[in-house]
Formats: structure tokens, C-alpha cells, sequence
């Protein structure tokens, strides 16, 4: 009973109409061929997709957006989320200031252990998204290949709002919904403004810089996660 109201809790936080909102069709608009029959293309049912974020030491941004958003997916979801830091050293847990944050928007620290970042793990995920730019370099310098299903938190929501919707929502399977929108957002990049597309680590920073690095997480993740959780269109 208490998961349930974790994951009711984020999922009110992630709620606010961004990924309610389609964007008008750009007919000079391509999905990336590479990604979308490339060896992350969804296997088919039954298949799963994962998301992997990366900050630096993987104890603030990357676990409270891995927690989130995992909380807001809910039990069972095919869409797995996890975390991993470009400098981080094994084993650690979530700082306490990120931690505080994380509880406050309905999400669960429980067993969280923090991870570094491995070319084997960039190669695993459908989609990687990083804290800042320099993040998403690193990882696309681990894997070259993974520059297509790799941007920042702040650059995917920005690109997920301006996504039409319809062509994410036409599939009812999560897992080709989930491959519909890295390919959506993929072939708008260069076409949306991305004001700020780093997120700034509060690392030993005040409550203030805690409670800020949180809110753009929720603001950038909402149209995602409206998207995956949606009902599909009819």
C-alpha cells in the first residue's frame, strides 16, 4: 500500500499537460533510420526498454531522476529505469539533500548503491539521458553509436513537448511507444530551442539548489512520462 502512494505521488508531480500537447506535423522531419532499425529497434512484445541517466558521481541528479521516474512508471512497467555517474565510485548511497528531495515527491531511495559509468551500460540502454552537456559526451564518447538515443534531461523534455503526440500515442505497446518518441525527439533536434539544457548539480549546495535541480528534473521528465503513461489513442 505505501509503494502505491509513492508512485500516486509521482506521478501527480510529473502531471501538467506537457505531453498533452501536440505539436503541429514538420513534414522536413525524418526519424533517424539508424536508431529506429538499428539493434535498439524494440524486439517486439514482450521486449523491454531502458533508460539509463548519468550525472557525475551518480548520488544527486541521475539517482532522484532514475527514482522518479521509476515511481511515476509504476509496478510492472516494461520500461526500466536505472543510473550512473561519469566519476562516481561504486557502492555509495544517495546524498542526503537529493535524498530529502526525492522523498518529498513520492519517490523510494531504498537500495539504491551509486555505479560508474561503462561503455557496457551505454551500449544496454534504448535511452540515455544525461544531467548536463559534458554528461552526454562522455557517454556518446563510450559509444559513439549511442549519439542518436542520447541527450540531456532538459534537451528530451524540451523535444518530447514539441513531439506530435499522436505519433507516440498510436502505440499501444509501451515498449514501441517508448522507441516511437527517441525517434521523434531524435529527428526534431536542431529544430527546437533548448534554453538551458544542463541541469546545475546541487552537490553540498543549500536546500535551494537541491529543491531547483528537482523541479527541472520533474519539469523536463513530465512530457516523457506523460507520454509513456498515457492511454493510447483510439
Amino acid at each position: 500500500m505505501e509503494r502505491t502512494r509513492d508512485c500516486d505521488s509521482a506521478r501527480d508531480h510529473f502531471r501538467g499537460g506537457a505531453g498533452d500537447r501536440a505539436a503541429a506535423h514538420n513534414p522536413a522531419r525524418e526519424p533517424d533510420r539508424d536508431f529506429v532499425h538499428g539493434s535498439h529497434d524494440p524486439a517486439g512484445p514482450g521486449a523491454g526498454f531502458r533508460i539509463l541517466f548519468v550525472c557525475t558521481g551518480n548520488i544527486c541528479r541521475s539517482p532522484l531522476a532514475e527514482r522518479l521516474t521509476r515511481a511515476a512508471l509504476g509496478p510492472g512497467s516494461p520500461i526500466t529505469v536505472s543510473s550512473a555517474g561519469t566519476h562516481a565510485l561504486p557502492g555509495r548511497s544517495m546524498d542526503e539533500g537529493a535524498r530529502r528531495e526525492l522523498i518529498r515527491l513520492g519517490g523510494d531511495s531504498e537500495g539504491f548503491a551509486s555505479r560508474p559509468l561503462t561503455s557496457e551500460t551505454v551500449v544496454a540502454a534504448d535511452l540515455v539521458l544525461t544531467a548536463s552537456s559534458e554528461h552526454r559526451s562522455h557517454a556518446v564518447a563510450l559509444h559513439p553509436r549511442a549519439a542518436a538515443r542520447t541527450f540531456t534531461i532538459a534537451e528530451f523534455g524540451a523535444l518530447a513537448r514539441a513531439v506530435p503526440a499522436d505519433e507516440v500515442l498510436r502505440h499501444a505497446d509501451p515498449v514501441r511507444r517508448a522507441h516511437a518518441l527517441v525517434a521523434e525527439a531524435r529527428a526534431l533536434r536542431g529544430l527546437v530551442r533548448v534554453e538551458q539544457p544542463d541541469i546545475a548539480d546541487p552537490y553540498r549546495g543549500s536546500r535551494r539548489a537541491y529543491r531547483a535541480a528537482a523541479r527541472r528534473i520533474v519539469e523536463s521528465l513530465a512530457a516523457p512520462v506523460a507520454l509513456f503513461t498515457r492511454a493510447a489513442a483510439t
